[in-house]
């Protein structure tokens, strides 16, 4: 049974309820009356399957219960006692603050049933959806599975569960379904599986295709087809939620993601060869530039850097690719020590935020200092965004800021001095940013490291 709720408030308050009765210790394991009568029971599991929503934060009694739910994970399974309950939720905003969202709000549950919440389709029109099924047992020697279709930009399509390998002309498709739409729960025999989607009527045309998985005994799984913010072409992904969590299962061809960026100053052009190959993954890039992302298959590849046209390597490493992920490889330091600087981050884009990351590539520079503010403001009595930035040092990752015009000064740590900027910037909602400091370029011995200057990546467009 299918249960559409109309807005982002309601969601939330089922994943706070769950979580509040776990927190507040509503369960007696004591059998301190052995004719009491059982309560009546339900079980709920929160999937956070909107695209580009943020994380949130549950409350319930002023306590924290769930902490930074984010997109594509689900929370267990919990037994949740049939009735009415009370919660309070906060979200999270890219400002650091956390109003309110909903609460007090009451829900109520119905006994024996599994209560499946799935957060769905984009920001902008954020809807809730809650698949319902029995909690009875799984027969001895099957899995079951329920499959809701929660991918907003994805068509109707037909789902196949099949034999590693099984002709889709020749197979039945377990059903066709399109957004918010579900088939099951089914079950079948534990065993090795293949999951195809494919275009309504045309078993011919693979959107997804998991490869060879196992489906055990006694798994009871909720899967949702969720929009595919990883890498590779297929448009959806599998959210797999069991009783105790979730994974996440991509079509068997996606790639890992890769970008090369020069940020050596007295550096010549290079050329970038993997697995000792006739010909360069990468030619001919020079300081301070950068590749678009090439897609490769995961894997571990011997990486040499050289300079172009030679096969002396001035950078040879090994580095493992892992499916799905996004890497930037950024060759720094001076050539006498240059070295690969490797990072990987979550690159989803959220509606109700900005990203931006910052790396540290000036080898000149020293420990510096980064104000981000309004743009005109003096720093001179503001203190720094980040403080005792190091050379080589990063932001692990994006730091959420709301959209905005800002100005971005970099500075001698521990001083008002400015060594860069301050750079104006247009940050814009769901954009994602990179700024990497740099030396001025030193083709010749005895150039000056300064101006310092910035690498602007991803949405900046330059």
């Amino acid at each position: 049974m299918n249960k559409p709720i109309k807005n982002l408030s309601r969601f939330l308050l089922m994943a706070s309820s769950l979580f509040m009765l776990q927190a507040c210790d509503i369960f007696d394991d004591d059998n301190d009356n052995a004719t009491e009568t059982p309560t009546p029971m339900a079980k709920v599991q929160v999937l956070h399957t909107s695209p580009d929503a943020p994380m949130v934060d549950v409350y319930a009694g002023g306590s924290l219960l769930l902490e930074d739910f984010d997109y594509a994970t689900a929370s267990e399974r919990l037994d949740v006692p049939a009735g009415t309950l009370n919660v309070d939720v906060q979200g999270i905003l890219p400002d650091g603050t956390t109003p309110s969202v909903i609460g007090p709000v009451d829900l109520t549950l119905s006994e024996d049933l599994l209560y499946s919440v799935l957060a769905i389709d984009s920001v902008s029109d954020i809807d809730a959806l809650v698949v319902t099924r029995s909690t009875t047992a799984v027969s001895s020697g099957n899995f079951r599975a329920q499959v809701v279709h929660a991918a907003p930009d994805a068509p109707m399509v037909d789902v196949y569960v099949t034999a590693p390998g099984a002709d889709l002309a020749t197979e039945a498709a377990l059903g066709t379904f399109e957004f918010q739409g579900s088939l099951g729960p089914v079950e079948a025999p534990a065993g090795d599986y293949q999951v195809r989607v494919t275009l309504a009527g045309d078993p011919a045309t693979v959107v997804f295709d998991s490869g060879t998985i196992a489906l055990t005994d006694g798994m009871d799984l909720t899967i949702a087809a969720i929009e595919n913010t990883l890498t590779g072409d297929a448009p959806i992904n599998l959210l797999v939620a069991t009783a105790s969590g979730s994974l996440v299962i991509q079509d068997s061809a996606a790639p890992a993601d890769l970008r090369v960026v020069h940020a050596s100053p007295n550096a010549p052009a290079v050329d970038v060869i993997v697995n000792d190959g006739q010909t360069p993954l990468v030619s001919n890039l020079a300081y301070p530039d950068a590749t678009g992302f090439v897609s490769v298959d995961p894997a571990t590849y011997n990486v040499k850097v050289a300079a172009t046209g030679t096969t002396t390597p001035v950078i040879n490493a090994d580095l493992t690719l892992e499916q799905g992920a996004t890497y930037s490889v950024l060759a720094v330091n001076d050539l006498d020590s240059i070295e690969a600087l490797v990072l990987n981050s979550d690159r989803r884009r959220v509606a109700t935020e900005t990203k931006i990351q910052v790396i540290h590539g000036a080898p000149s520079a020293g420990t510096v200092d980064i104000y981000v503010t309004a743009q005109g403001a003096d720093i001179t009595n503001l203190d720094p965004a980040i403080s005792g930035f190091e050379f080589k040092a990063t932001t692990d990752g994006f730091l959420s800021l709301p959209a905005g015009d800002y100005d971005i000064t970099v500075t001698a740590t521990g001083t008002k001095t400015t060594a860069i900027g301050p750079l104006s910037v247009t940050l814009s909602a769901s954009g994602l940013y990179t700024v990497i400091a740099r030396d001025a370029a030193r083709p010749n011995e005895g150039d000056a490291a300064t101006p310092f200057g910035v690498i602007l990546l991803d949405d900046f467009g330059v």
